[in-house]
Order: C-alpha cells, then structure tokens, then sequence
C-alpha cells in the first residue's frame, strides 16, 4: 500500500521476556513511529497491556507550527500503581523517536484510591513519535519502566480514515536493578489511602539515590533532599493545603534526582581513577622486571668481557713462557665454558622475560573477555533467560523452542532464533559451548535420555551450520536426573524441561 504524505502514529510494544517478571531488565522493545501532519487532528485509542487488560485511553493529537505538537491524553480504569510492586507510585506518558530520544512528557496524577481515570495534557517539540504510557518511582525519571501499562492502537482522522504508519524503531528500558534492592520503599494500601502521591513519590526518590550511591558520593545532596521531604511530610501532618505540600514534596523529588545524577558522576570518575592507578601499578612493575633483566645482561657482559681479556693475556704470556702452554690451554677451555655458563644465563632471562610477556597477555585477554561479558549476557537475553555461576554464563532456552513436549524438532517460529545464536556465538571464540538438555520425570527413563540427547544434538547441529566450530560444542542429555524443582506440579515440570547453553572461558 502506498504510504501518504502526512505520516501519523502507531506504536507496537513487544516484550522480549516474560510480562510478569516485576523486576526490571534490560530488554529492546520495538515501537512503530509516524509524523504526525501539520494542523490536522488525529485521534488515538490506547489499550491496556496483558497484565492489565481492562484499562483504556482515548488521545487528540495535533502538531501546530506555533505550539509544537499537542496531546490532550484520557485515561480510565488505571490500578493503583504499588500493586504492580515495591517502588511503583505514579504514571508517567513517554514521547519516543525514531532517533532514540525519549521524551518524559509528564505524571498522570491519580484520582481517587481504587481503579481511577485521570487526563493529561502535554505539549512536545517531536514530530514524529511513539507514545507509551508506564509505571514509574517518581515523575522525574529520565527513562521509562518496563512496566508498560498504555500503548496505542491505529490512529485515524476525524473523519475515520487510517493513517499509514512508519518504519520499525527499538529502544531499551530502564535496566535498573532498584526494584530488587532492599533499601526500596514498600508502599501499602494504607500509605496509598493517606499518604499524598507527591510524598510517596519523594520516598522514592530519596531510596534511588541512595542507591545510586549518594550516601557516599553526593552525602550534602542527599542530605539537603532529605531534610525537603522532612519539611514536606511536616507540612502534611501539620494539615497544611493539598498545594503546598505538593510543591514541598516535588522539590524533594528533584534534590533526590540531582543527588542520584551527582553520585553517578562522582561513582564513574572514581573508578576510571582506580583503574588508571592499577594500569600505572602494573606498568611500573614491568618496567622494574625490564630494568632489572638489562642491568643482568650488562653485568654478565663485563664479565664475559674481562674473561676475555684475561685469555689476550694468557696467551700472549705463553709466548714467553712455554713451560705454561698446558696450563694455558685448561684455563683457555675453562673460560669457554665460564663464557658457555654466561649464554645460558643470559638465555634463560630471555626465556622469563618471554614468559612474563606472555603471561600478561593472557591477563589482558582474560579482562577483555571480562569487560566484553556483560555486552554477551546482554546480547543473549532476547533467546532466552541469562544467569552466571561458577561454570560461566549460563543462558536457558525456553520450552517454546520445541514443536512439542516430547519431541526434538525446532518450533519453525524460533528456527532462524537459533541461526541468530549462532551466530552470535562464532564472535566469542574464547569461550566453550556445553549444550545440556533438561526434562521432567513423566516417561520411560530411556525415552527421555533420548530424547534430551536428541534436543542437545539438534541445537549442536544447528549452530554448527551457523559456523560455530565443532571443537567448542559440547552437547549432552540428561533426561530427569538433574530437576531444579520437584515434578508434583505442572509448573515446576515447566521448569525442569529446559536447555542449558553454558558459556566456559576456553583461557
């Protein structure tokens, strides 16, 4: 279909891990952005995502050559954000580009203490962009949760026609690991009854810096932010006007911000400090074996120059003194053996140089492939979910891989998923694949080794045509002999039927 001239917007948000994993992870989500056209009013229906189905939201948006692009946003049976999990305390409406900027347009404040519905409206300077709708600790966060709650569906004209959308962006979500943090404040329905949002949201705030290592690196920051939620929850208590105390507990909101963002400043100088004092540590140290080796080799090479001077005079002295010829001749060989002794020294020094050099060679591949692991685990969470032990990384496919519980044949969706894999994993040649294949206890005991061993050997087989080498791959099944949970109920069966691909540093 031909597009038209005046793009407008649909967004497609499609979660790469599992929607009821409360903390957050660092996974890409696609979204499908369009321009919105000059001075004509699109409406917008939004949807609530699986988790929260029956929530709704209708937008009139329009982008004008005066006031930029405006959102008039209605919103209707939201949940009350602390249900989705410690930290959560408001709404946030994001604004994404094609470019990758994320715009935070603005809070939806709640309305009321169950299921509320609420309005926003929000002027931004994008033409062309995506529109989300997320749970978040405060207003003043600077990337979106991966607790989506909105997303749109198809924008259309006043008058019904569809508009054509744009090509496929991808962003990524916050990657923080806060909601699993103990220091996150718990919010109850008591706090969410009583308790203004601004308050709650300052809480937040606060326990995010800290976090972020304020209490270390940005202590007057944090403290200052501290003492404006003090004066705010005083405000409150002392029954203070709804507006004040807003205004109050804001101001704490943005203290705590500017003390999380000093201490990440701070905790990022002070560790590019720390490593240039190791690197000089380390070059000092070579450069104190280099020293010490030169001044050996000129030592042995004075005496090897005075052993030889010793022999000019010798034989010279034979000339007249014949009588001395064989005596001569016994400190002539023994100094040739002296002389002997000096290379060998002198080429064992060599050897421990050669061996020092080597070895830090192999140090500097062993921190590269350190540094390069978190781009990997990175890389690998869109096949699957990716842990590390004592092993190495350890990356588990999902049952959704196979046609069928009991068979070991690809599911045909995720066949050009495992040819992605692979190819992945030809890039990371320093480390060695172990396939291991999981089921549950249902069956013959042979039957399933069969089965497990068929599994590993196909994901073998198809990273081998990806161009993993076979000498790295180590494929094995192990039937149900090694269950990470007990086989009484279908969703720990669900966990022991799994594949392993551990990652092992070949260095």
């Amino acid at each position: 279909m031909k597009l038209s001239k005046s793009l407008v917007l649909v967004l497609s948000i499609v979660l790469l891990s599992a929607s009821s994993v409360i903390a957050q992870v660092d996974v890409p989500r696609k979204t499908n952005a369009v321009t919105y056209p000059l001075d004509e009013l699109v409406l917008v229906r939004f949807r609530g995502t699986t988790r929260f189905p029956r929530m709704k939201g209708d937008a009139s948006i329009k982008r004008t050559s005066k006031n930029g692009t405006e959102i008039s946003l209605s919103v209707s049976k939201m949940p009350r954000p602390f249900e989705l999990g410690a930290g959560y305390a408001t709404y946030v409406l994001w604004a994404i580009s094609p470019n990758g900027q994320i715009d935070n347009l603005g809070e939806i404040k709640r309305r009321g203490f169950w299921e509320f519905d609420s309005k926003i409206k929000v002027t931004t300077p994008l033409q062309t962009f995506a529109l989300i709708v997320t749970a978040e600790p405060h207003f003043l966060v600077s990337r979106p949760s991966q607790e989506i709650m909105l997303e749109n569906l198809n924008p259309y004209s006043r008058n019904g026609r569809t508009i054509a959308t744009t090509t496929t962006i991808q962003y990524f979500g916050n990657s923080s690991d806060y909601f699993r943090d103990a220091r996150t404040p718990q919010i109850a329905d008591v706090d969410y009854r009583r308790t203004p949002t601004a308050i709650l949201q300052a809480r937040q705030a606060l326990a995010l810096a800290k976090f972020a290592g304020a209490e270390r690196d940005a202590r007057d920051e944090l403290t200052q932010a501290e003492v404006m939620l003090k004066n705010a929850e005083n405000a409150w208590q002392a029954g203070r006007d709804e507006e004040y105390v807003d205004i109050a507990a804001r101001k704490a909101i943005s203290q705590a911000v500017q003390a999380e963002t000093t201490a990440s400043i701070r905790k990022s100088a002070r560790d590019k400090r720390n490593e240039k004092i190791r690197q000089d540590a380390e070059l000092r140290a070579a450069e104190n074996k280099y020293d010490d080796a030169q001044s050996r080799i000129s030592e042995l090479e004075r005496e090897l120059a005075n052993e030889t001077r010793s022999k000019e005079l010798a034989e010279r002295d034979a000339q007249n003194y014949s009588t001395q010829v064989r005596e001569l001749k016994a400190e002539n060989d023994r100094l040739r053996r002296e002389a002997q002794d000096a290379k060998i020294k002198l080429a064992t020094i060599e050897a421990a140089q050669k061996a020092a050099d080597e070895a830090r060679a192999k140090q500097r591949r062993r921190e590269e492939l350190k540094a390069n692991a978190s781009l990997l685990k990175k890389s690998l969470r869109r096949f699957g979910k990716v842990g590390e032990n004592e092993r190495g990384i350890v990356l588990t496919l999902g049952e959704n891989y196979w046609s069928g519980l009991r068979v070991s044949g690809f599911n045909q969706a995720v066949i050009s998923k495992v040819d992605e894999l692979g190819k992945l994993l030809v890039q990371y040649a320093d480390y060695d694949i172990k396939i291991e294949a999981h089921t549950d206890s249902r069956g013959e005991t042979e039957l399933l080794n069969t089965l497990t061993e068929e599994r590993a050997q196909a994901i073998a087989d198809r990273l081998m045509s990806a161009g993993v080498s076979e000498s790295r791959l180590a494929p094995k099944g192990y039937g149900a002999t090694v269950p990470v949970a007990s086989n009484n109920t279908r969703a720990n069966r669900a966990k022991n039927r799994r594949v392993q691909i551990v990652l092992v540093p070949n260095i």
